[in-house]
């Protein structure tokens, strides 16, 4: 099965990238983990995002189209980067989170969300 591996954003995180010595071990711990998911045919695609200052929303009503310029709040609810793996199952996914370094210098979340698959419209 395919999930989407969702890194929940910080107040450290909509700040950016800040290249101190901590937080380029941190790229690095989370590159190895990253290579371990490579290797074990895990990982499909992963990246991280820059601060929500610097997105967009566009919002739908209709034939109306509205562009909202960043930062959104709350930063708890945003996304700060994101992954999307194929594994046997949940437990499996749940399994890899599990061994993931902490993406944030401090308290973090990471949701894990499945995606469908052709045989769930069947």
């Amino acid at each position: 099965m395919r999930v989407m591996v969702l890194v929940k954003a910080t107040e450290d995180s909509e700040r950016g990238f800040d290249p101190s010595p901590s937080s380029l071990a941190m790229m690095a711990a989370m590159g190895r983990f990253n290579e371990e998911l490579r290797a074990a045919g895990v990982l499909i695609a992963g990246d991280g995002l820059k601060p929500s200052s610097e997105g967009r929303r566009v919002a739908f009503d209709g034939a109306g189209r509205t562009v909202t310029e960043g930062p959104f709040a709350p930063a708890g609810e945003l996304v700060a980067g994101f992954w999307l793996w194929n594994v046997a199952d949940m437990e499996e996914a749940v399994a890899w989170v599990k061994r993931c370094p902490n993406p944030m210098p401090g308290p973090s979340v990471i949701e894990i969300r499945p995606l469908y698959e052709m045989a769930d419209f069947a």
